[in-house]
């Protein structure tokens, strides 16, 4: 995939990115590249559906999901999970938190791989459709368990085989 990334668009392969974590750390998360190298040369804007700075192999990376396979190394650096809130970027954070009440609740857990949110809503590009899977966020703190993880993990492989990433 590294090596299909490298010859179909310029740039690096594995993009890394600023994110917040538990209890609102930042760690560098890691994605295969999805998009245009210089896709936020303008600043940090939100992913929207049929983005034209995605490329055309990073939209079977997205749909696949497997842009988020280097985020491996993030949980096997113990900076994320493997189920739990989807980690946000600090600018987008930085915004949500001063909008959505009890936003940064979503960092009490480790942030995963794939969440509760992730599996039940759709994708998001503004603040009030992040209100809405804060929500789900919110939910899956207060009812983790073993079950409600692998009910995640179960939908998770669903989607990932009929590929209906964002």
């Amino acid at each position: 995939l590294v090596l299909l990334i490298r010859l179909t668009s310029p740039g690096e392969a594995v993009y890394r990115q600023q994110r917040v974590g538990l209890n609102g750390r930042p760690f560098t998360l890691y994605k295969l590249r999805s998009m245009v190298a210089d896709a936020e040369r303008d600043g940090p804007v939100w992913a929207q559906q049929n983005d034209p700075r995605i490329t055309g192999l990073g939209k079977f990376l997205r749909t696949s999901r497997l842009d988020e396979l280097p985020q491996l190394v993030n949980i096997l650096k113990g900076e994320m999970s493997l189920i739990g809130p989807r980690p946000e970027r600090p600018e987008f954070v930085a915004q949500l938190r001063e909008r959505i009440p009890h936003y940064d609740l979503r960092h009490l857990l480790a942030p995963g791989l794939t969440g509760w949110a992730q599996v039940m809503y759709s994708y998001t590009s503004s603040v009030d459709e992040a209100a809405r899977k804060l929500e789900y966020d919110l939910y899956y703190i207060k009812n983790h368990s073993i079950q409600l993880d692998f009910a995640i993990l179960i939908k998770t492989v669903i989607m990932v085989l009929r590929r209906m990433g964002r």
